[in-house]
């Protein structure tokens, strides 16, 4: 079943536009009469039956509401050190299609990518779109937000998690799974920042400042991971241990 957001409170009769119209009517070639499923601006997911269709505009009526969230208990926050070329974009999409709440794109000292200005802005609204199609791929109940790109201060101030883990490869004292099981006991297990470093690594400066602002190093093994995989190795592990992936 298509799922699509529409930005507007739900309502008797909700109006979809733009892209997602032309999409629907000359892509999908829906008809009146078809169902497909609306998440509005307030959170309600819904399947509704289509009662007009043109290129430009879409309408649907006739509700039923969809109880059921996609929404995983603890909240995500991904803060990943800019990488290279197109790792970035995989990045987000598989991060959304997770779980992800929300991901900031980090510039840290090691990064070989530079983004400011002009450039950051467009890469923000390109990776924002890749965040929408996958939220609605994988059935979200939510686009999770692509923040702006930040400095590893700028994030930490803005990202004031109840747990704060950043994976370091040189931490050989706390595992992914210990500093979890810390979090659960202490019941600040209800959103979390993960920081992930890019291709070069976490400086120690920057591990520092994670530090000094309560975040927890661990390790994710035994094995060094790339920085496209490190983050959605984590998470899966995350989402597993706090009872989000593979319980219904």
């Amino acid at each position: 079943m298509h799922r699509f957001f529409v930005p507007q409170l739900f309502g008797d009769e909700m109006t979809i536009t733009g892209v997602d119209a032309k999409h629907i009517s000359k892509v999908l070639r829906m008809t009146i009469g078809d169902e497909l499923q609306i998440v509005s601006d307030d959170g309600i997911s819904a399947l509704g039956k289509i009662s007009f269709i043109d290129a430009e505009c879409v309408k649907v009526r006739d509700f039923e509401i969809i109880a059921e969230s996609h929404e995983p208990r603890v909240k995500i926050t991904l803060a990943q050190g800019l990488a290279k070329g197109e790792k970035m974009e995989f990045i987000i999409q598989k991060a959304v299609e997770l779980g992800a709440t929300s991901v900031v794109p980090v510039a840290m000292e090691h990064s070989v990518v530079r983004l400011d200005g002009p450039k950051a802005d467009k890469k923000v609204e390109r990776w924002q779109k890749i965040a929408e199609s996958a939220a609605k791929q994988s059935k979200r109940d939510i686009i999770p937000e692509v923040q702006s790109v930040m400095s590893v201060k700028e994030m930490l101030a803005a990202n004031d998690c109840a747990t704060k883990i950043i994976a370091y490869e040189c931490e050989d004292q706390t595992s992914l799974k210990s500093a979890l099981k810390n979090a659960i006991e202490q019941d600040k297990i209800d959103d979390l920042l993960l920081i992930i470093g890019p291709e070069g690594g976490i400086s120690e400066s920057e591990l520092e400042l994670a530090r000094s602002a309560g975040a927890v190093p661990v390790s994710l093994g035994r094995r060094i991971l790339r920085a496209e995989t490190a983050g959605l190795v984590a998470m899966s592990a995350i989402f597993y241990e706090t009872g989000d992936l593979g319980e219904y």
